[in-house]
């Protein structure tokens, strides 16, 4: 990547940040289907898109082989994704789904709805937050993602690749 365009896509995330600095990421351990646990505000210098989405939701289901493919671009660069499913999905539907689609990421589950609350409120899904390598909300999606659009964020806020 050219000076030039690395400055360029690091003006576009200053600028779709806003004014002031970014909200951080909520400090509020999510529980993953592997058993353990995310703090979302310790990202421990990677970047991170947290897809609120549910086993009902057409657009979600249709959108998870495309966050797959972003998810395997960017993983080795210090990529994540963390699929975090809605408090009105059955977990084991949730499992089921992410078995049978042999989702690469991290699936979690919101069963107070907790955690879509310490986001500000998701109300739709999908929704979508990618979270800088400082816990720092860079940008929400609300609806599919626009993918070249993401993965330019992505690639401005990840170390040169390999």
């Amino acid at each position: 990547m050219t000076p030039l365009v690395l400055v360029a896509l690091l003006a576009i995330v200053f600028m779709l940040r806003g004014k002031g600095h970014p909200e951080q990421a909520p400090a509020m351990p999510a529980a993953m289907l592997d058993g353990g646990s995310i703090d979302f505000a310790q990202p421990k210098g990677r970047v991170r898109l947290v897809n609120f989405w549910s086993t009902s939701c057409g657009p979600c289901l249709r959108g998870m082989p495309a966050l797959t493919q972003t998810y395997r671009r960017y993983h080795d660069r210090g990529f994540d994704v963390v699929a975090v499913a809605m408090s009105y999905d059955a977990p084991d539907q949730v499992q089921a789904y992410a078995r049978r689609e042999a989702l690469p990421f991290r699936v979690g589950f919101d069963p107070v709805g907790a955690l879509a609350h310490a986001f500000g409120g998701v109300r739709a899904t999908p929704t979508s937050y990618l979270i800088d390598g400082q816990g720092r909300i860079v940008k929400r999606i609300i609806g599919t993602p626009d993918h070249a659009a993401l993965e330019a964020l992505i690639d401005a806020l990840l170390p040169a690749g390999h």
